[in-house]
């Protein structure tokens, strides 16, 4: 079945508004998307913030008249509507379209991440299995890949290692299949701490090699590898409780960082580590070193 999809250039005051006209007119489903590749970081708590130029997508059952659905909006909202375009898609196999975007990676000269319904391309190398899903963390965006090129890196061989917030588990599986000893994980959000048992389980990491906390109840531990990818702002205010966190002697690796906020985040750890060149990509970066 074709649909009829909407698409409306909005500001963010605009925003309720039309989203209450689109379902009033019958919009089985609305969506707001960036117009212009501005990311929104760190929003404000119990807020959804919205980009200043946002478009809206509304989407309509087959047989729904574009210029009828354009003049109730008018009629409704009292005011010419902003620029728009209205277009029929045609239906597709929406779960097999999602599923084609998703292919093996490789990170450094090892490590792949495979997607359950692919075959590894090496079997003989360390492939993690891992779906797109619940918790953030696949390998797609660039500070996962910078984690986990520089897991690939390190020798890990009888290493413990801490991954603090660690979303999907990516991190700690992946240092667990290249050697580690035991990793641990940490994480604010429950389903995040749901989605990594569950990765750890597809890729037959025992319970005990990978146990998981809720930040409260970590226990005091001090790891051989410490690795946290979350934002620049919890990084600088938690650097003293991640400095703790690593063994003297022991490594560390941050990311979730723009190339921006690097120098302060490095300046946050370098009374207490060897701190490495930064590594950029794609206007991220990862911070990594040695605890003195």
């Amino acid at each position: 079945m074709p649909w009829l999809q909407v698409r409306l250039a909005i500001s963010p005051e605009q925003a309720e508004t039309y989203e209450d006209a689109f379902l009033e007119v019958g919009a089985v489903s609305v969506t707001f998307m960036d117009a212009e590749d501005q990311p929104i970081f760190e929003p404000e708590l119990n807020t959804t913030p919205l980009w200043s130029h946002t478009h809206l997508l509304a989407l309509f059952e087959g047989g729904t008249e574009a210029d009828l659905v354009l003049s109730h909006l008018e009629l409704l909202t009292g005011s010419p509507l902003p620029e728009h375009h209205a277009e029929v898609i045609e239906d597709q196999d929406w779960e097999r379209s999602w599923m084609d975007n998703f292919h093996p990676m490789r990170f450094g000269q090892r490590l792949w991440i495979v997607p359950s319904w692919h075959a590894a391309p090496e079997p003989d190398a360390v492939n993690l299995l891992l779906d797109p899903g619940l918790a953030f963390g696949t390998g797609t965006h660039p500070t996962t890949a910078l984690c986990l090129e520089w897991l690939d890196g390190q020798d890990l061989k009888d290493c413990s290692v801490l991954d603090f917030g660690c979303g999907s588990g990516i991190l700690a599986i992946a240092a667990l299949l290249l050697g580690a000893r035991q990793a641990i994980g940490t994480d604010i959000d429950v389903q995040a701490l749901e989605a990594s048992r569950d990765n750890a389980g597809r890729n037959n990491v025992a319970a005990e090699l990978f146990p998981l906390y809720l930040p409260e109840d970590l226990p005091q531990v001090q790891a051989d590898v410490v690795v946290a990818n979350i934002l620049a702002g919890p990084l600088v205010s938690l650097a003293p409780q991640l400095s703790s966190l690593v063994k003297p002697g022991g490594r560390l690796a941050l990311s979730g960082i723009l190339a921006e906020q690097g120098e302060e985040v490095a300046a946050a750890y370098a009374a207490d580590f060897d701190l490495d060149p930064i590594a950029n990509r794609d206007g991220w970066v990862r911070i990594s070193g040695r605890r003195r």
